[in-house]
């Protein structure tokens, strides 16, 4: 019966933990943060098997506090967050895909190709450049004459301003005012 106690708060202490860490999914996670959270969650398990329940959550605020002095450190020394995180690579330059940096990235054509394709993009001639991240994502910028028409460079041609209607209810009213702009208790009735 102790074990469904030492669960809750193993539970109750990694999603403390976890959240002075940050808020990132594993797909923008540096490898050290990836290796970090593994770590706690290797870590959490253990008491249930083992025995030290308070161990356990010590163990995991000092690979927390480790995480956020090297992301501390990164902020701070260029150097370090290029030994840690490591920096964006060019992957397409005016149009034309570097053979040589996916090589060196060990990133095959078929992979470039399928986030192009997510990011809907059918033909790498149309960017100026492309870079993988270091997070794994891809960054573009698109050329010139194939940028996506915006607001702004429309009222130019126009010669006229377009007033954006404003929804008072839109997906980031909670995020502004930090409160639902509907209570949920009214939509589950």
């Amino acid at each position: 019966m102790n074990f469904i106690w030492e669960s809750v708060v193993l539970v109750l202490g990694g999603l403390l933990l976890l959240r002075v860490a940050g808020r990132k999914s594993i797909s923008q996670m540096t490898v050290a943060q990836t290796v970090i959270m593994i770590s706690i969650g290797s870590l959490i398990i253990q008491p249930i098997i083992e025995t030290s329940i308070w161990k356990t959550i010590v163990s995991s605020a000092i690979f927390i506090g480790f995480l956020l002095l090297m992301e501390y450190l990164q902020v701070k020394f260029n150097a370090i967050e290029k030994l840690l995180t490591g920096k964006s690579k060019i992957v397409i330059r005016d149009g034309q895909i570097q053979y040589d940096q996916l090589k060196q990235l060990r990133f095959t054509v078929d992979q470039l190709e399928l986030r192009l394709r997510q990011q809907g993009i059918t033909n790498p001639a149309d960017l100026k450049t492309a870079t993988l991240e270091s997070n794994g994502q891809l960054g573009f910028e698109w050329m010139p004459k194939k940028r996506p028409i915006t607001v702004g460079d429309l009222e130019q041609l126009l010669g006229k301003s377009l007033t954006e209607v404003e929804n008072p209810q839109n997906v980031f009213t909670e995020a502004v005012t930090k409160h639902h702009p509907v209570s949920n208790n009214k939509q589950f009735k």
